[in-house]
């Protein structure tokens, strides 16, 4: 490791991109740490499709076997005509299980399921980027993906079969299966999460058993996500994945997935990696305000106590999910969470930063929230208008003060007499504070005169 000089220890951004700079990162990781003791050299076995009906099962089982044999993909040139063999052997193999009924009998099973453990679950690589940003940094692909891919279509094709019983399946896709497929969620290959995604929710579809474990360990990943590590690649597949859970609960939510909302997901809103996951999270968030819309309060009171205090980016995202959750919301619930939530968007609204500022003032292009606003301007129009007054007269984006002077128009015209008092008395209190400011000033002034002469006299 080189020697870090002086600017590099105070400017951290310096520092940061000098070791990127000196770093030989490699696009390619192998997640194969077995190794075979000895080069096994695969022959071709006959094709199912010319092997006669009573040998096609017995065929089958042996090209399983055969492709439990793994092989170094960082050696391009290395056992390349088996390589081969094996993949010419997993596409029959999906095409076998795709296109034929009546290939999945029992006795298949075991040898299917253990196929598959031994060529996808393995230990997940350290990343070859310890600064690996997801947001900007090109993500270390599966060097062994010609193969994994494969199996992972037949996983998905053997799910899918007509013929799949899960009531003999459930002996290997078990607790230890599930949570092993979870702990492959982390992986930095795009591809590799994508599959992994429909593949559990495959699982949680067919096995009733399973579905529990399966939400109880999501749950648990999103927990050590928040609290311990900070670092976890598939969060936005699992979101995927509950946004579908979520929509098939059943009424009246259970107190464990009401727990869920506001002890995980809400919480998650703090990640600093937010916008790579942030609309999977909303949808979830907006999917459970369908359900049980008495959920409203405590969500939106959630996301104010969360509301980030120095990120830009963080508070566009949060207005945006804030204007899904008023598009669903009932006006009952609108009631009891408004002054507190237009109070925050007052903020928004005088935020200097132009895009903040904006995002909030597009609520009001919005016509379900304007009928809201509209029914509630008695509350909504005093929370806004000293903010919005100020911004016309104050904001250095014309842009922003366009904006304003059109919010201001359609607030007038809700109600016209509530308006004009309002401009008064905000009128009459700008007034009286330059008054006091002025009066205050002309104190200073005439004390600091009054102890100079004081001190002359004196001397």
């Amino acid at each position: 490791m080189s020697a870090i000089s002086a600017s590099e220890k105070v400017d951290g951004f310096t520092r940061k991109s000098v070791r990127k700079a000196q770093r030989q990162r490699r696009s390619q990781g192998s997640s194969q740490y077995r190794t075979q003791s000895a080069p096994v050299e695969l022959s071709p076995l006959p094709q199912l499709k010319d092997a006669p009906s009573t040998e096609q099962q017995e065929l089958f089982t042996q090209k399983l076997q055969q492709c439990c044999i793994l092989f170094d993909f960082f050696d391009s040139v290395l056992d390349l005509k088996s390589k081969e063999i094996k993949r010419a052997t997993l596409n029959e193999l999906v095409e076998y299980v795709s296109t034929n009924r009546g290939v999945l009998q029992e006795s298949t099973y075991p040898e299917i399921t253990n196929m598959i453990i031994t060529n996808i679950f393995r230990a997940l690589p350290p990343s070859d980027n310890p600064d690996f940003d997801p947001e900007e940094d090109e993500p270390t692909l599966e060097a062994a993906w010609p193969h994994i891919q494969l199996v992972y279509e037949f996983l998905l094709r053997f799910l899918e079969n007509p013929d799949f019983q899960p009531s003999i399946a459930k002996r290997y896709i078990d607790q230890k299966f599930v949570l092993q497929l979870l702990e492959l969620f982390d992986s930095e290959d795009p591809r590799e999460r994508d599959f992994l995604k429909t593949i559990l929710h495959r699982i949680y579809g067919k096995f009733l058993g399973l579905r529990a474990f399966i939400r109880k360990q999501i749950n648990n990943i999103f927990l050590r996500f928040i609290y311990e590590t900070e670092h976890f690649n598939g969060v936005a597949e699992l979101l995927e994945i509950l946004g579908s859970i979520i929509n098939g609960f059943a009424l009246p939510l259970k107190a464990e997935h009401k727990q869920f909302l506001m002890k995980v997901l809400i919480p998650l809103h703090t990640a600093k990696g937010l916008a790579l996951f942030h609309a999977q999270l909303a949808y979830c968030v907006v999917q459970f305000l369908e359900k049980d819309p008495t959920l409203t309060e405590p969500v939106i009171r959630g996301l104010l106590k969360f509301w980030p205090k120095t990120c830009s980016q963080k508070e566009v995202m949060y207005l945006g999910e804030i204007e899904e959750i008023l598009d669903v919301i009932e006006p009952t619930q609108f009631k009891k969470i408004q002054e507190p939530l237009f109070r925050q968007i007052s903020k928004c609204v005088a935020n200097p930063h132009f895009q903040v500022a904006e995002r909030a003032l597009y609520f009001w292009n919005n016509e379900y929230i304007l009928s809201l606003i509209e029914e509630n301007i008695d509350k909504v129009l005093p929370t806004m208008f000293g903010s919005l007054y100020r911004i016309s007269k104050e904001h250095w984006n014309p842009t922003i003060v366009a904006l304003v002077y059109n919010v201001l128009k359609t607030l007038m015209e809700m109600n016209c007499t509530l308006f004009d008092e309002l401009t008064s008395s905000y009128k009459a209190d700008r007034q009286r504070y330059v008054f006091h400011s002025q009066t205050n000033r002309h104190r200073l002034a005439l004390t600091s005169v009054y102890h100079g002469s004081h001190r002359c006299s004196e001397n």
